[in-house]
């Protein structure tokens, strides 16, 4: 049954514009009751009573009864949203950092209350990747989830690699266009793609994950060297999050740049656009791209949410019910391109199977092994400029110590 929408929309920035822009002269028996916003003194394009700065003009009005949440404060995002499902309404979320962190407890909500709680538009803008894992992956034994799941970051490595252009100049062109903050450091420190990793990991695992627990490093601190070096060997630098199955019960999970190879889909994934990469036991390997940020396309994927609505759908999360046994695991070691300055760094790390190494006076790497553990507990010496570090793809899981290695690669 095709039901009435009476929605209250929180935020009317690039997103609820552009949200705005799609429904416009559509019949989809939908209306936007009230709209809250932070600065009333901004012109809009809309008339003036629709607007409010009050929330409970939203949540307490009984005949709203679907909230559309798109503000940027994840803290306040999570009040309205918790409270929403409280009262009995269904909400639409693109906040990708308060759902990460709240994801077990939203679920909750909804079978306590029996209200629904759609993201779509929080993972990859316009990619279905939530509802593909959720329905077409229900049932389905998933090997790996990884892509590009950022595209401020990805739009910074194309102009790095593609034109020649020095961190800081790309960064400032992501900023200028709108795909990049003020501050950046959610982007390209890794964060942005963490939040959404630890989402996708819920419906492709049914393992609710504190994002706090993964482990994720960033691009800020790549140099044109390492460009030089990456194309040397035929690989593009991508920032890559890997959700991966490495035994029965046991997943990892991390967010790293990679370097990616020719025959790689996300080769060829460049500028703000996000590819998905989905292996699956009996699918195999399957793609999704999709452009990840902008007011049109993460719009479009909170309308598909919102007309998912109407007929009264809702994420059952069957991987979760099914798979109450699955763990994260950080029992893996990573070959890894390690630019570095003082040699000292190689053995805080404790950088193992070293198999190849370059040395000069202003340019130092080795491709060696380190823990994944080991990363964990030195974060803090790789943020230190002078040290970049990537994935080449390759990785090796031990059961036990009584085991030998299980060599895998990452997709």
């Amino acid at each position: 049954m095709n039901n009435k929408l009476k929605i209250g929309l929180f935020g009317f920035g690039v997103v609820g514009q552009g949200l705005y822009d799609i429904i416009k002269g559509q019949d989809l028996n939908l209306e936007f009751t009230k709209i809250a916003i932070k600065d009333p003194s901004k012109p809009r394009t809309l008339p003036d009573n629709l607007f409010t700065t009050d929330h409970n003009e939203l949540l307490d009005n009984p005949s709203i009864n679907t909230i559309v949440e798109l503000i940027d404060d994840a803290d306040v995002a999570y009040h309205i949203v918790k409270k929403a499902l409280s009262t009995g309404k269904n909400v639409v979320s693109a906040n990708k950092k308060m759902i990460a962190h709240h994801l077990e407890e939203l679920v909750e909500l909804q079978q306590k209350y029996g209200t629904s709680l759609l993201y779509e538009g929080a993972v990859c803008g316009s990619i279905p990747i939530i509802r593909n894992l959720e329905e077409y992956y229900d049932n389905e034994l998933l090997h790996a989830l990884s892509g590009i799941f950022n595209g401020s970051s990805n739009y910074i490595l194309s102009k790095l690699y593609n034109e020649g252009l020095g961190y800081n100049e790309a960064l400032k062109r992501a900023q200028e266009l709108g795909f990049a903050e003020t501050d950046p450091s959610l982007d390209v420190g890794g964060y942005d793609a963490k939040f959404k990793l630890a989402i996708g990991t819920a419906h492709a695992y049914g393992l609710f994950l504190n994002p706090d627990k993964i482990f994720n490093i960033g691009i800020q601190n790549i140099s044109k060297q390492d460009i030089k070096f990456a194309k040397e060997k035929g690989f593009k630098i991508k920032l890559v999050p890997t959700a991966k199955k490495v035994s029965q019960r046991q997943i990892i999970t991390f967010v790293m740049p990679k370097f990616v190879k020719p025959d790689d889909f996300l080769f060829n994934v460049e500028n703000e656009y996000n590819g998905v990469t989905v292996q699956a036991a009996f699918a195999d390997q399957q793609f999704f791209f999709g452009k990840g940020a902008g007011g049109h396309p993460t719009g479009a994927a909170v309308l598909s949410d919102i007309a998912a609505l109407r007929y009264n759908y809702k994420y059952e999360y069957k991987k979760h019910h099914q798979n109450a046994n699955i763990l994260q695991t950080n029992n893996i070691s990573l070959e890894v391109y390690l630019r570095y300055q003082h040699e000292y760094t190689i053995e805080k790390l404790k950088v193992d199977l070293i198999s190849e190494k370059y040395f000069s006076n202003d340019y130092k790497y080795i491709i060696g092994t380190i823990k994944l553990s080991e990363l964990i507990k030195n974060k803090s010496i790789l943020e230190n400029k002078d040290i970049f570090l990537v994935s080449t793809g390759k990785i090796s899981y031990q059961a036990t110590a009584s085991k030998s290695n299980t060599d895998l690669d990452i997709i």
